[in-house]
């Protein structure tokens, strides 16, 4: 097959090589995808044909990810949720920004909007300003003296086999706020797509975390979701400025931080006034990080 109809079926290539890849039983994919056995061998075939490599092995008659079939796996999945998000018209740019908006029929939403940078200056969070000055004195560098004070207030992650894994919590984030500090520092180590919230809308947030790992540069994003709140795991709305920023750890590998300041203060398409006062916000909530 030729590369123009590789491109037109990439939607089904890629659902077929996700599917089986999540199950790893070619029968279950088949079910999954309401497909049949040789169409699914078909799609893979296609892909390594196409990518010059082996994606999955049989080892006793059972699918497993090749090496290059688990560091192909993440972008796929970006990839199919992307495509997806369009689609459905929940992805976009905002004078070249990034915009995203999701809403389900059971309540759930994730609203996303980047900023320019510069809407730091103005802006109320004294906290995600002195993340910036602290980062551009420490060079990047995550165990810099000038980036001591800003720890506490913090998330950390590394990109490992395609996957963004979170490596440090602070206890004075407004991840552990949230959350609850016994609980959130149980999420060292977990995925990002494993966090509250997770899931494909992850994938598609994580987006951003990319983008820092190409440009070690600073992101602007203003959220609106719902998250479950405290141990009660009730559903509340929460809303914050989020700003990334593109550090290395010692080794000189690259280390994301995420500092957040949580606001009913913010600029995202379609926000409602409702909305915006339902935002849960606690005393001593108005400034932190996570």
């Amino acid at each position: 097959m030729d590369r123009p109809q590789n491109q037109a079926i990439l939607h089904d290539l890629l659902r077929s090589f996700t599917t089986l890849a999540k199950t790893l039983n070619l029968s279950q994919a088949v079910r999954e995808l309401n497909s049949t056995r040789q169409t699914v061998r078909r799609h893979i075939s296609i892909l390594e044909e196409s990518r010059g490599e082996k994606l999955f092995e049989l080892r006793d008659r059972q699918y497993v990810l090749t090496e290059a079939g688990k560091r192909a796996l993440p972008e796929a999945e970006v990839l199919l949720s992307r495509g997806q998000a369009w689609l459905e018209a929940r992805i976009g740019h905002v004078n070249g920004l990034s915009h995203f908006n999701f809403e389900n029929d059971d309540g759930y939403f994730y609203c996303l909007q980047q900023h320019p940078i510069s809407r730091l200056w103005t802006g109320e969070s004294e906290l995600l300003r002195q993340a910036v000055q602290a980062w551009s004195r420490a060079e990047g560098r995550i165990e810099d003296d000038a980036f001591v004070a800003l720890r506490d207030n913090t998330l950390v992650f590394r990109p490992v086999d395609g996957r963004w894994l979170c490596t440090e919590v602070g206890p004075d984030s407004a991840f552990a706020q949230w959350f609850g500090w016994a609980w959130a520092k149980s999420t060292v180590g977990r995925p990002v797509d494993a966090l509250p919230g997770g899931g494909r809308f992850n994938i598609i947030a994580a987006q951003s975390y990319e983008e820092m790992r190409l440009t070690h540069g600073l992101r602007l994003d203003h959220v609106v979701t719902r998250m479950p709140y405290g141990q009660e795991n009730v559903m509340k709305t929460i809303g914050f400025e989020r700003i990334l920023l593109g550090c290395r750890f010692p080794d000189e590998s690259f280390a994301l931080v995420s500092v957040v300041h949580l606001t009913r203060n913010l600029d995202v398409i379609g926000l409602t006034d409702a909305r915006r006062e339902s935002i849960h916000l606690e005393d001593g909530q108005r400034l932190c990080a996570g």
